[in-house]
């Protein structure tokens, strides 16, 4: 038994009053018995399931087996819902509801009768989203992946989602592929429940929370249908009790050790470029000091040993019967904070101290690694104040360094109507540009940067060139494309200024983007921009206009850097 006194949930059910009765009288309409508002730990199971996000559609059978962990371990656990993002279906883009799902989350836990918290998650949002409203509420938390998909077939060989539909689409366009193989692909690429199989954001994110300590080891790689990722559920429902009776909050896990740990593993895994923008607002919401400085700091070195697309060629499945992330983790050795506490209460070391490798062409060692410094890349120049994004593991190697005039694209509608038109003046050499996509423009930052290549040059047998904007691209997405531009377009950064014809100049292995156009030039175009009417008048788009902050800072809102805590003085009768 719990000391009532040291359970939150007390505030709600160890009351003799009329605020008491109505808490637990209410309660028993589902026919609970006394006996579980009786000092028992009361776990909130918060569950992003939802028909319209297929990747988690599997999330009420976990949520059972976590209940059933729950109950072994003397807790309660009482599941809800909160708001859920789909990248296959949402629009205009998941991103643009990443915060609202944050604070559904946080005050979810904040207004409940809750001492810990499972979180399940897995489409790229519903990771990030939970555990930043988690970490402002900051009691007992872990987090439940839902795993990836198996691998997808098609033709006598794996497929992987996203990273071979860009290719796929692209054959379609220039003829290389028939409608009728597109359409037989689709059928293949997804044959099970759960996230993308490639290491895209949705297993790059499994990846940071496993990293940073708010899961049990192993957690990231189980394939969604795996009955070992049922287990997992059972024992992370144990684990969350444990950690309540241990006051084993997210703040004492979620430390400045931690995020490093995580932007290293990034590294070797070869990491969606989005993990930065979520990690940055993880940090953002601890009071955690965390910039793109320390992207490029900490990751130099650091080289790509997990072979998975987009980066490399196998996929999810061949990583966790490799070993997964404990593999990956244990092989980095001494280049990470192994000190690092997590859900468990064993350091991160203790945890992957065992680890074993069963196949090291799909995880390859420190001295015979994939790339040999493989980390994010961050860039800054005039075009980029404040930095901007590019994945070298993804990209051409040669087109890393490069000088090519700029074909610029005003907004996303302004790209589809010309990127195909047969007098478009581009070559291979140029450098697309494409602005109004960031986190005001678009507005939510669209997974839209990595531009297809104009139809004339994919008939010419050119499948990469450098391309430049202050949006996203999805983690199983790949080239030479430099993202998160910031200062954004939209509030007048200096891609707002660029102009088709200008010569711009990338070095991804020196930090630098620099558009080739003198001072006075820039102060002059300045003079003349206008700035764009706000993409959106009311309701929830017009407050996140108004409140989100720059891609640097983690495209948090600013009036959500810091957090509440978990204490509420006031009751609702």
């Amino acid at each position: 038994m719990f000391p009532m006194n040291k359970l939150r949930s007390q505030d709600w059910f160890g009351k003799t009053d009329k605020n008491g009765f109505i808490h637990r009288s209410w309660m028993k309409n589902q026919g609970i018995p006394q006996h579980e508002f009786d000092g028992r730990p009361i776990i909130g199971i918060c569950n992003t399931w939802s028909e319209l996000t297929p990747c988690n559609a599997h999330f009420r059978l976990l949520a059972e087996r976590v209940k059933r962990g729950v109950a072994e371990a003397g807790g309660f656990a009482l599941e809800f819902p909160v708001m859920s993002l789909g990248e296959a279906v949402m629009k205009p883009t998941a991103m643009l509801f990443r915060n609202l799902l944050s604070m559904d989350v946080e005050e979810s836990i904040r207004g409940n009768p809750l001492d810990g918290v499972v979180l399940l998650c897995g489409c790229d949002k519903t990771t990030p989203g939970p555990v930043m409203g988690a970490a402002s509420v900051d009691i007992p938390t872990i987090v439940l992946s839902g795993g990836p998909m198996l691998n997808g077939k098609f033709e006598g060989r794996d497929i992987g989602s996203g990273t071979d539909l860009w290719k796929f689409s692209e054959d379609v366009r220039s003829g290389k592929m028939t409608l009728e193989q597109f359409f037989g692909a689709e059928a293949c690429a997804a044959r099970s429940n759960g996230h993308c199989m490639t290491m895209g954001t949705a297993s790059t994110m499994a990846s940071m929370v496993e990293a940073l300590g708010l899961t049990l080891p192993g957690n990231a790689a189980i394939p969604a249908v795996d009955s070992r990722r049922y287990v997992m559920a059972h024992m992370a429902g144990q684990q969350i009790v444990e950690m309540v009776k241990a006051n084993r909050t997210i703040s004492k896990i979620l430390t400045r050790q931690a995020f490093e740990n995580a932007i290293k593993v990034n590294a070797a895994i070869g990491g969606s470029t989005n993990a930065v923008i979520h990690l940055l607002a993880f940090a953002g919401r601890l009071g955690i000091p965390l910039s793109l400085d320390d992207f490029h700091r900490l990751v130099r070195g650091i080289p790509l040993l997990a072979n998975l697309m987009p980066s490399g060629k196998f996929l999810m499945e061949d990583f966790y019967y490799a070993g997964g992330l404990p593999v990956i983790i244990k092989d980095l050795g001494k280049q990470l904070h192994q000190d690092c506490l997590t859900v468990n209460g064993k350091t991160l070391g203790e945890n992957n101290a065992d680890a074993k490798c069963y196949n090291r062409e799909v995880i390859r060692t420190l001295d015979n690694p994939v790339m040999a410094d493989a980390g994010i890349a961050v860039v800054k120049g005039n075009l980029c104040p404040d930095g901007a994004v590019v994945k070298p593991s993804a990209a051409t190697p040669a087109l890393m360094k490069h000088r090519g005039r700029a074909v610029v694209f005003e907004n996303i509608e302004d790209y589809h109507a010309r990127i195909d038109a047969p007098e478009l003046e581009v070559d291979k050499d140029s450098v697309l540009v494409l602005k109004m996509v960031g986190p005001r423009g678009y507005p939510g930052m669209a997974e839209v940067g990595n531009m297809g290549m104009p139809k004339k040059l994919l008939d010419q047998g050119v499948t990469d060139m450098v391309r430049i904007s202050d949006g996203r691209m999805s983690g199983t997405a790949f080239g030479a494309v430099f993202l998160h531009v910031s200062p954004e377009s939209a509030v007048g950064g200096p891609l707002a200024l660029v102009r088709s014809g200008d010569m711009i100049e990338v070095d991804a292995h020196n930090g630098r983007l620099h558009l080739d156009v003198s001072d006075a030039e820039m102060e002059k175009r300045r003079k003349a921009w206008k700035a764009p009417q706000p993409v959106a008048s009311r309701g929830y788009a017009s407050l996140y206009v108004r409140h989100v902050m720059q891609a640097h800072e983690g495209a948090d809102f600013d009036f959500l850097r810091g957090s509440s805590g978990s204490t509420v003085t006031r009751d609702s009768h």
